[in-house]
């Protein structure tokens, strides 16, 4: 790969990469508040304040990663990074902004699992769940709101809500199933699947960026075919030596090999953010190979939630438990079991995220303005609300019923769920905002009662 120096068509010469790898660091640790926290977070450093890229690039690469699977922030950031100091640059940016989450979440993973019975932590967690179904709805409620124009899509959502929920169809399927009809849509009424994608940046600085409107593309960002060869040859070799590493050292069964193939599907069913692919998730880690309870990935989808990073990191927390629980180094090395198979799901997780980028970023900045095929992801985003609301019923029920519909309803859940739910949807306040609030809620109720 090529040296991290930057190219001499670059404008962004002015930023070393030190002054750049301090702030990709610090991102890392700031970056709190999901996708449209972190973009703002970087639209406000790189577009405002240091005026690194100007915001009609930094839009064009924003359109970019939203068409694409995996977390659409942590993209951004590889893109920026690989544009002002070639491959190592984009492999920096990206790398930090899930590092730092990946290690909390290992330490808070393993304080869960170890004393999430204390009644400390049990009254904390008592007050995240309903936050994190209401958080959820949330979620349904800000996608939909910007995709469901036309009676296609609603019928898209609705018919991917009864596919999941009713028919228990598997995800890609019903991914597959709405790319078909918005490609169809879009040859035949392209009016029942345009949207807008765009983020809206409040602000326009008026200073030229280093990356400006008329800066050239860099020799390194030109696209080229023996260097999209050569991308894709080491990706999947990245790839491919770890997983076989894992299936013949372990066996293909094994916990560690099984979460590295399944997160590989997971990484590149991702459209939508990371609510879209907790279903899918959930199908695989709670029902079919039963590395957390679904108790267990509500409290996870909290602590993802309340750590900075993207929110796709809570499938550390799932192989996180799923390695402690599963004991496959002995009952003496629990810890050490959890972390190398958070680490192994990260790994096959993040991936194809930066992959994704330094293969597409050159096409990308070739063709400024003109994303193409954007019909069938349309669709595919429709149908992601659909999930998500079979998501927040599925979060809601083991809330609000906690033994089943057999036992007793629990009005004080379903109150925190409520009053979080009009914090989030009405009163526009934070994610960790409301978290804080429902977790001392939660742990009020718990020591009075």
């Amino acid at each position: 790969m090529a040296a991290p120096t930057v190219g001499t068509a670059d404008a962004a010469h002015a930023v070393s990469f030190r002054e750049a790898f301090r702030f990709w660091l610090k991102l890392g640790f700031i970056s709190f508040g999901g996708p449209a926290g972190q973009i703002s977070v970087m639209h406000q450093e790189l577009v405002e304040r240091r005026r690194w890229i100007s915001e009609r690039r930094f839009l064009h690469a924003l359109n970019y990663c939203m068409v694409l699977p995996g977390p659409e922030a942590q993209q951004l950031a590889t893109y920026i990074g690989w544009l002002m100091h070639r491959t190592w640059g984009g492999i920096v940016a990206g790398s930090l902004f899930v590092l730092p989450s990946l290690f909390i979440l290992i330490g808070l993973s393993w304080l869960y699992v170890a004393y999430g019975h204390v009644p400390l932590v049990a009254g904390l967690f008592y007050g995240i769940k309903p936050a994190v179904t209401a958080i959820v709805v949330q979620a349904a409620h800000r996608i939909g709101s910007r995709t469901l124009n036309s009676w296609l899509l609603w019928a898209v959502a609705i018919a991917a809500f009864f596919g999941i929920a009713a028919l228990n169809l598997p995800f890609p399927a019903i991914i597959a199933g709405a790319a078909l009809i918005g490609y169809g849509a879009g040859r035949l009424s392209p009016n029942l699947v345009m949207t807008g994608r765009g983020h809206a940046m409040a602000g326009r600085a008026q200073a030229p960026a280093l990356i400006d409107d008329s800066t050239p593309t860099p020799t390194h960002a030109q696209f080229r075919w023996p260097r999209l060869l050569r991308v894709a040859i080491v990706g999947f070799t990245l790839w491919l030596v770890p997983m076989v590493s894992l299936g013949v050292l372990c066996g293909w069964q094994h916990t560690l090999t099984q979460m590295g193939w399944f997160f590989t599907k997971a990484a590149l069913l991702t459209f939508g953010g990371a609510y879209a692919v907790l279903p899918y998730v959930y199908q695989g880690a709670v029902a079919q190979f039963g590395w957390v309870s679904p108790a267990q990935m509500i409290d996870g989808l909290g602590l993802g939630e309340t750590t900075p990073g993207p929110l796709i990191m809570v499938v550390t927390f799932v192989g996180f438990v799923g390695g402690y629980l599963k004991a496959y180094l002995g009952a003496q090395h629990l810890f050490l079991a959890g972390a190398i198979a958070a680490t192994v799901v990260a790994w096959f997780t993040f991936l194809p995220s930066i992959l994704f980028i330094l293969a597409g970023g050159p096409i990308v900045e070739s063709t400024h303005n003109d994303i193409k095929f954007t019909a069938p992801l349309t669709a595919i985003t429709a149908a992601v609300v659909g999930v998500i609301v079979n998501l927040a019923v599925f979060f809601g029920y083991h809330v609000l019923w906690p033994t089943g519909w057999g036992g007793s309803f629990d009005w004080i859940s379903a109150l925190i769920a409520l009053a979080a739910a009009i914090a989030l949807i009405r009163y526009k306040r934070t994610v960790i905002q409301v978290i804080g609030a429902c977790a001392a809620i939660g742990l009020t109720v718990t020591l009075l009662s």
